[in-house]
């Protein structure tokens, strides 16, 4: 793929591409807030098996 190709497929791309909506935004955050607090519960879990299992 040649230098114009790139750049007529990148304009194409461009042309094509809009701002999303409220709803889909809204949706991207909580999707994002809900990875968050995946990762959190997760990290918190292992952090209290490991104080339970390693001995004082």
């Amino acid at each position: 793929m040649g230098l114009n190709d790139f750049f007529q497929s990148a304009d194409r791309l461009l042309r094509t591409l809009s701002r999303p909506d409220w709803k889909t935004y809204w949706m991207s955050i909580k999707i994002v807030f809900a990875g968050i607090g995946l990762m959190g519960a997760i990290g918190y879990i292992v952090k209290l098996l490991a104080a339970v299992i390693t001995p004082s």
